[in-house]
């Protein structure tokens, strides 16, 4: 009876996510991610950080963002505020991340990024929190409900997440004319790079 039980929890928490992400989809702010499109197609650099899952996410950007030779780093938290923040200015934009919108790591890095002019784009669910008030592109994340049965594992949340991250970087590939050309000279390595390189 118990693998039963496990059979059908792990089936559920296919439902689950592909619900959410068909949510997501409904209810997006599609205007808010074509302004984040332009901010960070004209960024001369770009930064991302959130906490736990959320900063997971945001690592998985800035690696998404450096594949199509857009320079972009994580920036931990507490980095942030220990001189990290050196690294964006003016024309910058800062990508901040945090399902409840009040994380207190990442509110004193709203507040430098105010005073350095960066451009702020948030993604949470909470449109009314001090994060998304205060930045200047929110992008609304959906989160149905996580997969595990208490409701607390940031599972579904995550997925959210990165399939907000992945649409923005699939519309700046067709934004800045990326190719699978020049991405063959910065990916040489792994299946990836073998399967770009084979014609020479």
């Amino acid at each position: 009876m118990e693998r039963n039980v496990e059979l059908e929890v792990l089936k559920q928490a296919f439902d689950i996510e592909s619900a959410a992400l068909a949510t997501l989809k409904d209810r997006m702010d599609y205007e808010a991610m074509q302004r984040a499109v332009d901010a960070l197609s004209s960024a001369g650099c770009i930064a991302t950080s959130g906490c736990g899952h959320s900063g997971i996410a945001c690592m998985h950007f800035a690696h998404l963002l450096c594949c199509i030779e857009m320079p972009a780093r994580f920036i931990s938290p507490s980095e942030a505020v220990h001189g990290a923040l050196g690294f964006i200015h003016e024309h910058d934009v800062m990508v901040l991340a945090s399902r409840g919108g009040k994380t207190a790591e990442l509110l004193p890095i709203l507040e430098i990024c105010k005073k350095r002019k960066t451009t702020v784009i948030s993604v949470t669910e909470n449109l009314a929190s001090p994060m998304a008030l205060e930045s200047d592109i929110v992008i609304p994340m959906v989160v149905t409900r996580e997969t595990d049965r208490e409701n607390a594992q940031g599972t579904t949340s995550f997925v959210v997440l990165s399939s907000i991250f992945d649409a923005l970087q699939a519309a700046l590939i067709e934004r800045t004319g990326f190719s699978n050309k020049t991405f063959a000279v910065i990916h040489p390595g792994g299946a990836v790079g073998a399967r770009l390189n084979a014609s020479g």
